[in-house]
């Protein structure tokens, strides 16, 4: 069986110019990085303008690409500045709009498709309480401080490596390690208050 080409070695032939290593690494890499940028990013229709304007990045730095990290990191971080930009140039409109909280019950790709995994048929019932299950477990995710949801996000959605997480976001491993912590505790603590409410109601 022949071993997979690594992300970086498609990269270094893309670079060379060759197309068909762009579409193998797009394949592999499309799904998390929306995720990614869906998770961080605080405007819905900016999702789709900041992915498409990834991969033209990428394209565009192809000639400069260096395989000192991994693949996906490098990409992930060209989404990560390009966010970062948006941010900047619309930090006034933001303001005002962030003063009410983001809608919990936005679709999220991920979600989505665990919620379509859990059962190929259940019940009406079953896949109600699913989906409330899916829904508090989103808002809590949501309601984490910024820092912290992008640490848990990158580790749990995308299975990126605490070292990997540390040159992404570009803090030591301890405290990469710290604000998962803290995420985790979090998430315990709204996800057993909210289940405390259901059992009093």
């Amino acid at each position: 069986m022949t071993t997979p080409m690594s992300d970086e070695s498609l990269m270094l032939l893309y670079r060379a110019g060759d197309l068909s290593a762009f579409r193998e690494l797009y394949r592999r890499h499309h799904r998390g990085l929306y995720s990614f940028i869906s998770w961080r990013c605080p405007r819905k229709d900016w999702v789709d303008d900041i992915m498409q304007d990834s991969w033209a990045n990428l394209h565009q730095a192809r000639a400069r690409y260096q395989p000192q990290a991994s693949f996906r990191t490098y990409l992930f971080q060209i989404a990560r500045n390009r966010l970062i930009d948006l941010l900047r140039q619309h930090r006034t409109i933001l303001a005002s709009e962030l003063k009410t909280p983001a809608d919990p019950a936005e679709d999220d790709l991920q979600f989505q498709g665990m919620a379509d995994a859990l059962c190929d048929a259940p019940a009406p019932d079953a896949m109600l309480a699913r989906r409330q299950e899916h829904d508090a477990l989103h808002a809590a995710i949501r309601a984490l401080p910024s820092e912290q949801r992008e640490a848990l996000v990158l580790q749990q959605f995308n299975d990126m490596s605490l070292e990997e997480i540390s040159i992404l976001v570009a803090a030591p491993v301890e405290t990469v390690k710290s604000r998962l912590r803290y995420a985790m505790k979090k998430l315990r603590q709204q996800l057993d208050g909210d289940s405390r409410q259901e059992t009093q109601a």
